[in-house]
């Protein structure tokens, strides 16, 4: 028998390899059929995609909760410590000078996870993170049954259902994150970096 690798992960979703473990190739297929039946059937239930309905009820509670309108979810990238794999070279190299990958949530105000992606390297940014995954790409291209803009309480005025996130991401139609360090002198930008 031969031995091969497999990935925990998808192998085309440019993850790092890390998570390889030998098995014969018929025990792969196993395990890669496994891991497809368990995502298939746990994913829908564990961490649907939410419907217009659950995307207005967390935006609900955003409100309710933190006082903060028209926001589906916040959303940032933690860096879990790793031990270097042979030969990876800087792609787990990351700003805090350690070697990581990445979790990177959306989460609702109750801090529960809405979309996760997990094992990115650690040389990579929030933003970049968020462009290639799944939740970028589904962001991107308007996919998510995000609610019309919807008038902000007590005002006339519509504005679009945001996800909020740090310095880390770029502002986009659908992320909102706060202004630059030398950008607050103004009053109302204080504020709102206070409420983001």
């Amino acid at each position: 028998m031969t031995q091969d690798n497999i990935f925990l992960t998808d192998p085309d979703d440019n993850k790092p390899s890390n998570c390889e473990i030998g098995i014969t190739s018929f025990a792969k297929q196993i395990v890669i059929e496994t891991c497809r039946a368990i995502v298939h059937r746990l994913m829908p239930e564990a961490m649907p995609t939410p419907t217009e309905d659950r995307w207005e009820q967390i935006a609900q509670d955003f409100w309710m909760l933190l006082n903060f309108s028209n926001c589906l979810g916040a959303i940032d990238g933690k860096h879990v410590t790793i031990q270097a794999p042979p030969n990876s070279g800087s792609n787990y190299f990351n700003y805090k000078k350690t070697f990581s990958i990445v979790l990177f949530a959306l989460v609702d105000a109750h801090n529960n996870f809405i979309a996760v992606d997990v094992g990115s390297y650690g040389k990579n940014s929030d933003g970049g993170i968020l462009s290639h995954s799944n939740l970028g790409k589904a962001l991107e291209n308007n996919l998510l049954n995000i609610p019309e803009s919807k008038t902000l309480p007590g005002t006339n005025t519509k504005a679009p259902f945001v996800i909020v996130g740090d310095e880390a991401f770029p502002l986009n139609t659908y992320l909102l994150i706060p202004y630059p360090g030398k950008q607050l002198d103004d009053f109302d930008k204080k504020i709102y970096g206070y409420r983001l």
